[in-house]
C-alpha cells in the first residue's frame, strides 16, 4: 500500500528493470522505491502477484534471477550499496553481500564449471564477484568509464562483456578476460558525448548491440570496428534500451512517445506468422526488416562492404543477394535528404491552436506551467493573480487530457477566491514573478515580489506565507526527493535551501553577483545548476551544497543589452545534460564539466529569445521570440525544423502590436504540445495537424552526423539562408 500510495503522489517512482526467470514462469518487477515484485504468467493476459518484498533502502536498481543448488532465487541489488539474494518461492532473504562503497547499479549471475557466482557492478565503477556463501567479494575490478555499467555473457557463457557510460558521457563496450581481471578488447564506434546511459544486449555468440546516439550499433565479437548502425526508421531515444529474444531473431527497441519497435530477421518473421497476423498497412509498419535497415546503413556509410554484407547475412540467416534491395533503400534517405525544407506554419489551418477562453483581463502571463497531470494549465500574471484552467473528461475528450482541439474551462472553486501572491510594495511590474508546482499537484509555491505563498490548488487557500523581502525570491524549486525542501533563488544573488516543514533555512549558497533567474535539480548526479543574470552558471552538489563548479556563459560581443537578461537552465530527460536559455541563445550543456555541447546563437539583426523548453521527452526544444515567432528545433543538434509564424495564431488586428510570447510550457505526456503565454495576457496553446503528428521533419545530419553542434537559421530569417556556427 505505501508504494501504491507513492505511485499516485510522486510520478518519479519508476520501475528501473523488468526480467524473466529462466522458464518463463515469473517475471520481477524493480522499482525505484526499496520495492520488489513478483508476478507469476499463465499465459495471454493472466498474470497474478505472486510476492512483494521490501529489498533495499532506497531504490531498487536491478533484478536477475539464478538457481544455486538448483533452486530459483532473485537476486537484487540497491542504492544501499547491497546485493541480497532471496528465495524466490517465498521471498525468504537467502544472502546479503556487503562490500560496495557506492550504490550498486547491476548484477549478472552466471555459472562455471558447476560454481555459481554473481558480479556486480556500482556507480563508482567498480566490478565485484560473489559466491554464494559470506567471504566477501572474491574480485575487484574497475569498469571502463567508472560508472553505470552492465555486463552480460555471450549465450554460451563462455565470453564476458560490459558495457558502460562514464559520467562526461564516454561509453564503452569490452569484452573481459576472466582469469587475468583485465579488458581483452574494446569495441569503437560509439556517439563521442552520449546522451544518456548507453544499454547493450548479445546474440547468437557473434553479435554485440548497443543503442547509442538515437540508432542500434551492431559489432561482430571478433572485431571492434562497428558493423553497422541502423537507425529503426526513425524516432528512437537518444540512448534506446534493446533486447533481443533468446534466438536472436527478434530486437525490441525503445522509441519516442512510448513507443516500442521491434525489428525482425527473416526467422522472426516467420516466428511473428506464427503467432498473428501481421498489419500491412504501408504508413505503418508492424515489422522492420532488420536485413533490410542493415543493408541500408551498411550502403551508406561501411566502408568494407563485401566483409559486412556477408555478416549481416550470416546474422539474419538470409543468403538472399543484398543487391536485390539496395536500390531502394539507397535512394530513399539521399531524396529526404535533397526535399528536406524547414516546416514553415503561417496559417491558422496548418496547425491546431487555440487562445484558453479568459474570464479575468490580465496584463502580461509571467511563468507558465502544465500540472504534472496533463489535464490542466496554470499561470501567474504581472499582478500576482493565478489562472487555471482545466479540461473537461467527456464524450469528445475521454481522457480530459489538455488539448487544443476543446476549450477547457477557467476554473475557480465556488468560494469564488482567488490565488493571488502579496506583491512587492513599491512596483509591482519591476518583481519577478516565480512558482514551482509540487509533484502531485496540489500545492503551489509562488511569490511576486513580496512573500512567498504556499496555496492549495483544490481551494485556492492561501496554506502559509514566508521569507517576507528583503531580499525577494526570483525563482523557486521543489527538491525531486522531498516536497518539504525547496530551493529559493534570491534577487541578492544568493540561494536558500528551505525546508518548509520546520520553517528553516538549511544552507544559503553564495556564488553569483546578481539575482538568481533559473534553478534545476539533476536527481541522478544529485547536484543543483543555477543561472543569474549575472549569466554565470554554478553547480552545486545537494550532500552538502558545496559548490562544484561555474562558469560565464559567453555572450555575443556587441550586442545592445539595455538591462541584465535573465538565464534559464533546464535538464534533459537524462538528467546529466541541460539546456540553457538567453536572450541571445540556446546551448546544451553537460553538467559534470561544465561543457556545452551544443550552441544556437541568435543573429545580431534577429528578435532576441524570451524563453525556451525541452519538450517532455526532451527531443525537440521549444523557443519563443521577441517578434512574436515560436521556433521547434531538435535537441540532438539544436537545428531548427519548424517556424510557427505570429501569422498562424495571432487575429490580424494584433500583427502590428508587438504582442509577444512571454514564457512557453511543454506539456508533461504529449511531446508535440506546447503552450505559450503572451505579453497582452493570453495563454495560447498548440498541437500539429492530426495527418502530420509531429512539428516538421528533422533536417538530415550534417557530415553524417546528428551530434553536429552547427545552429539553425535565426527566427526572422529566411528559411534558405546558411545555418550560423
Amino acid at each position: 500500500m505505501p508504494l501504491q500510495a507513492a505511485l499516485v503522489k510522486e510520478p518519479v517512482v519508476s520501475v528501473n528493470r523488468v526480467i524473466w526467470s529462466p522458464d518463463g514462469s515469473l517475471f520481477g518487477v524493480a522499482y525505484s522505491r526499496h520495492i520488489v515484485q513478483l508476478y507469476s504468467y499463465h499465459g495471454g493476459e493472466d498474470m497474478r502477484q505472486h510476492l512483494e518484498i521490501d529489498a533495499h533502502v532506497g531504490g531498487v536498481n536491478d533484478i536477475s534471477f539464478s538457481t544455486p543448488n538448483k533452486q530459483l532465487c532473485v537476486i537484487t541489488c540497491g542504492d544501499d550499496k547491497t546485493i541480497k539474494v532471496w528465495d524466490a518461492a517465498t521471498g525468504v532473504k537467502r544472502h546479503t553481500f556487503e562490500g560496495h562503497e557506492a550504490p550498486v547499479y547491476s548484477v549478472c549471475p552466471h555459472y562455471k564449471e558447476n560454481i555459481q557466482f554473481i558480479f556486480s557492478t556500482a556507480l563508482d565503477g567498480k566490478i565485484k564477484a560473489w559466491l554464494y556463501d559470506n567471504m566477501g567479494s572474491r574480485v575487484d575490478y574497475d569498469a571502463p568509464g567508472r560508472w553505470c555499467t552492465t555486463m552480460a555473457y555471450s549465450a554460451d557463457g563462455t565470453r564476458l562483456f560490459s558495457c558502460g557510460t562514464s559520467k562526461d558521457g564516454e561509453s564503452y563496450i569490452v569484452e573481459w578476460n576472466e582469469s587475468e581481471g583485465a579488458v581483452k578488447r574494446t569495441y569503437q564506434g560509439f556517439h563521442k558525448r552520449s546522451l544518456g546511459v548507453v544499454q547493450f544486449d548479445t546474440t547468437k555468440n557473434r553479435y554485440l548491440a548497443a543503442g547509442d546516439d538515437f540508432s542500434i550499433k551492431f559489432w561482430d565479437m571478433d572485431n571492434v570496428q562497428l558493423l553497422t548502425a541502423i537507425d529503426g526508421d526513425g524516432g528512437l531515444q537518444a540512448s534506446p534500451r534493446i533486447r533481443f529474444n533468446k534466438e536472436g531473431s527478434l530486437l525490441a527497441v525503445s522509441g519516442n512517445e512510448n513507443v516500442i519497435k521491434v525489428m525482425a530477421n527473416s526467422d522472426g518473421l516467420r516466428l511473428l506468422h506464427t503467432f498473428e497476423n501481421i498489419s500491412s498497412e504501408p504508413s505503418k509498419p508492424a515489422i522492420s526488416s532488420l536485413a533490410a535497415a542493415a543493408a541500408a546503413a551498411t550502403s551508406t556509410g561501411v566502408t568494407d562492404r563485401s566483409t559486412n554484407v556477408v555478416s549481416i547475412q550470416g546474422m539474419n540467416g538470409d543468403s538472399r543477394n543484398m543487391v536485390d534491395v539496395k536500390p531502394v533503400i539507397t535512394e530513399e534517405p539521399n531524396d529526404k535528404s535533397k526535399i528536406w525544407k524547414l516546416t514553415e506554419v503561417s496559417e491558422p489551418s496548418q496547425c491546431r491552436s487555440l487562445r484558453l477562453p479568459e474570464n479575468l483581463r490580465v496584463a502580461k502571463i509571467s511563468r507558465l506551467i502544465f500540472t504534472n497531470s496533463g489535464n490542466a494549465i496554470l499561470a501567474l500574471a504581472s499582478n500576482a493573480i493565478h489562472l487555471l484552467w482545466k479540461w473537461q473528461r467527456n464524450d469528445r475528450n475521454a481522457t480530459g487530457k489538455a488539448t487544443a482541439s476543446l476549450p477547457p474551462q477557467q476554473w475557480q472553486p465556488a468560494s469564488g477566491i482567488l490565488m493571488t501572491n502579496d506583491a512587492a510594495e513599491n512596483n509591482p511590474e519591476e518583481a519577478v514573478p516565480c512558482f514551482a508546482l509540487s509533484k502531485n499537484d496540489s500545492y503551489v509555491m509562488s511569490a511576486s515580489g513580496g512573500k512567498i505563498s504556499l496555496f492549495n490548488m483544490m481551494t485556492f487557500k492561501t496554506m502559509a506565507t514566508f521569507m517576507p523581502p528583503p531580499p525577494a525570491a526570483t525563482f523557486l524549486a521543489f527538491h525531486p526527493q522531498d516536497n518539504n525542501i525547496i530551493a529559493i533563488g534570491m534577487d541578492d544573488s544568493t540561494i536558500q535551501i528551505y525546508n518548509v516543514r520546520v520553517d528553516e533555512v538549511k544552507s544559503k549558497l553564495k556564488g553569483h553577483s546578481k539575482r538568481i533567474t533559473g534553478l534545476a535539480f539533476s536527481n541522478v548526479l544529485n547536484v543543483l545548476v543555477s543561472s543569474g543574470a549575472d549569466a554565470q552558471l554554478c553547480v552545486w552538489n545537494t550532500d552538502g551544497w558545496e559548490k562544484q563548479r561555474s562558469k560565464v556563459l559567453p555572450l555575443p560581443q556587441g550586442r545592445p543589452n539595455t538591462a541584465p537578461s535573465d538565464t534559464r537552465v533546464q535538464f534533459h530527460q537524462d538528467q546529466a545534460h541541460f539546456l540553457v536559455v538567453h536572450e541571445t541563445q540556446l546551448a546544451i550543456y553537460e553538467t559534470t564539466k561544465l561543457e556545452c555541447m551544443k550552441q544556437w546563437p541568435v543573429r545580431e539583426s534577429s528578435a532576441p529569445i524570451t524563453h525556451a523548453t525541452f519538450s517532455c521527452d526532451s527531443q525537440l526544444v521549444y523557443a519563443s521570440f521577441m517578434d512574436a515567432t515560436i521556433c521547434v528545433f531538435s535537441s540532438a543538434n539544436l537545428r531548427l525544423r519548424c517556424r510557427v509564424n505570429p501569422s498562424a495564431y495571432l487575429p490580424a488586428s494584433l500583427s502590428n502590436s508587438n504582442v509577444h510570447p512571454l514564457v512557453i510550457a511543454a506539456h508533461p505526456q504529449e511531446p508535440n504540445m506546447f503552450a505559450v503565454g503572451l505579453s497582452d495576457g493570453g495563454v495560447h496553446i498548440f498541437e500539429p495537424v492530426e495527418s502530420e503528428g509531429k512539428w516538421g521533419v528533422a533536417p538530415p545530419a550534417e557530415n553524417g552526423s546528428a551530434s553536429n553542434a552547427a545552429a539553425a537559421p535565426a527566427a526572422g530569417a529566411s528559411a534558405s539562408d546558411q545555418p550560423q556556427r
